[in-house]
Formats: structure tokens, C-alpha cells, sequence
């Protein structure tokens, strides 16, 4: 083989972002952590490393009673909060991907009040390397979109080659942070996935659906939501939990990441909680004894109701 020959082979090239340009808009809300796709570099003689981060929410436990605060009518999260249990399975999936690639590192992102990092602790125990907590007092009812600015910086900051997220989180249900995540870093995104694989610099996953599911293919970084149930999370050893207490978590505000208060929080959220109030008691129904003429006075009833 010539030497031209090599140097070719040497230099192969791959659609991918530049990972050495970053930029923010402050005014937009974006943050690039990689820029636009179509540009190209040489590709990585030693490709093997990976780093995935996954966005974790740490939750009040479900297992005691929640309460709404009177004043801000959101849930209170001044108690201690745990790893919510859709999240794990983001992380093992990530683990897992981590191992099969032979090297590199599992990163968690949350964000949380008063640096709570009780639930990152389990999940660092589980196997993550490292963990970054975003927390403010000008979070305090930042709806999705905010949600989402924040996690996107934070980001941002490791250049991973894959995001990984729970589908919706067990107290907000919207389902919509990981794909305004994607939006935000101008990344592709795929939901419901029940199978990641990874194959240079391109990720092959199986997007559940109604009907089984569809194989969907998309270059990296990405965004990928996990569906739960798709993977069995470990449970952290005893040397995991010990580990866990030095491993690092750094600790940011609004300010490290560049974005303005008037960005999240109740300043920057499109909605406001106007009132709560205790659901009605539900009435009691319509005993029909049976005397004979049961059937007749049912009908009579589903009649009246026009289901019939």
C-alpha cells in the first residue's frame, strides 16, 4: 500500500458535528453543545471511548403522602428525594452501552432544589461515573421549556456522544423535556426506545410503538427517550454505595450556565397555577334490588343516559 493510499485510509471522514465549536443564544434559548450536522472531521483513530450523559429527576417518594405548598400551588419538594424509578432504567441503558463499547463513562444531569443529590447517589451507586446538579432559587416553577434550558446547558458542558431520559417523569407527565432537550442543542431525537445499539458513529434503535415497533437509525449525539421496563436496573452494591460518596457531583446555578433568571422559574414559565382545590367527594350511586323487575329498571336507567 502506498503512502497516499494509507493517509486516506488514516483520514476517513464521517458526518458529524464539530465538536470543538460550542456556542450559546441567550436571547433564543439555545445551546449548541455541538453545532450544525453536515460538517465533517476526521474520524477518531480510537472511537471505543463513549460518554453517555442521561438526565435523571429526583422526586418526593411515592410512598409517602404528597402535599402542594398553599403558596406557589406546586408540589413541595422541601424532603429528602429519591431517584425517580423511571430514570433508572436511562441509567443502566446507559451502563450497558458503556460496557459494550469497552470504555468510557456514564454522566448524570439534574436538576434540583437546595443541591439535593439523594437520588443522584443512587444512581452513581449503580455504576455512574460522575453527576452535575443545577440548582436555584429562580428555578423555583419552571414549567417544561425551562426544565429543558437548563438541562441543555448543563449538557452542553460534557459534549457526550448520547443523552439519554425517561420518557416522562413520575410526578410531571408531560413527556415533552427530552425532545425540547434536542430542540434546544439542535440534536436528533428518538422517543420510546426499547433497544439501543450503537454502531460508529450511529445509533440503531428500536422505537416502540403501538403495533411491536419501528428500527430507526440516526447519526450522534443524540437525544434518546427510554421507555420503562426495557431493561432490568441493577440493584447498587455495597462497595457501589460506598463508592458513590466520593464520586464528583458538580454543584451550578443559573449563573455558571448563562442563563438569565428571566429565562425559567415563574419569570420565564407560559403558565400559571391560578387555584387548587380538593377534587368533589364522589356521590354515592343508585342501589337497584332485584324483585324481579331488575333488568327493566336498568335499561330504563342506561336508557335515560342515551347509552343505549
Amino acid at each position: 500500500m502506498t503512502d497516499e493510499a494509507t493517509e486516506l485510509t488514516m483520514n476517513k471522514t464521517r458526518k458529524v458535528p464539530d465538536a470543538t465549536r460550542r456556542s450559546s443564544d441567550s436571547k433564543s434559548g439555545r445551546y449548541l453543545g455541538r453545532p450544525a450536522w453536515g460538517e465533517t472531521q476526521p474520524e477518531v483513530a480510537d472511537s471505543s471511548a463513549m460518554k453517555v450523559v442521561v438526565c435523571v429527576k429526583q422526586i418526593p417518594d411515592p410512598a409517602d403522602p404528597g402535599a402542594l405548598d398553599p403558596e406557589t400551588k406546586t408540589l413541595k419538594r422541601d424532603s429528602k428525594l429519591i431517584l425517580d424509578e423511571s430514570d433508572s432504567y436511562g441509567v443502566e441503558m446507559a451502563l450497558q452501552l458503556v460496557d459494550a463499547a469497552g470504555d468510557g463513562e456514564v454522566h448524570l444531569v439534574s436538576m434540583a432544589p437546595n443541591n439535593e443529590v439523594s437520588g443522584l447517589r443512587t444512581a452513581l451507586a449503580m455504576g455512574a461515573a460522575s453527576a452535575t446538579i443545577v440548582s436555584d432559587d429562580a428555578l423555583q416553577g419552571s414549567d417544561a421549556l425551562g426544565t429543558a434550558k437548563v438541562l441543555a446547558a448543563a449538557i452542553a458542558r460534557q459534549e457526550p456522544d448520547l443523552i439519554l431520559a425517561a420518557t416522562e417523569s413520575s410526578d410531571g407527565y408531560t413527556g415533552t423535556v427530552p425532545e425540547m432537550v434536542a430542540a434546544l442543542m439542535d440534536l436528533p431525537s428518538v422517543t420510546f426506545a426499547k433497544s439501543i445499539a450503537i454502531d460508529g458513529g450511529a445509533a440503531k434503535i428500536q422505537r416502540q410503538t403501538e403495533a411491536g415497533y419501528d428500527e430507526v437509525e440516526c447519526p450522534l449525539p443524540a437525544v434518546v427517550s427510554v421507555t420503562a421496563g426495557v431493561v432490568e436496573p441493577r440493584y447498587p452494591s455495597f462497595k457501589g454505595i460506598m463508592a458513590a460518596k466520593s464520586k464528583p457531583v458538580d454543584e451550578l446555578t443559573i449563573g455558571d450556565l448563562g442563563i438569565d433568571a428571566d429565562q425559567v422559574g415563574w419569570a420565564g414559565a407560559g403558565q400559571e397555577i391560578v387555584a387548587i382545590e380538593d377534587a368533589p367527594a364522589r356521590e354515592a350511586g343508585e342501589i337497584i334490588e332485584d324483585d324481579g323487575d331488575a333488568h327493566e329498571r336498568i335499561v330504563a336507567f342506561l336508557d335515560e343516559l342515551k347509552v343505549l
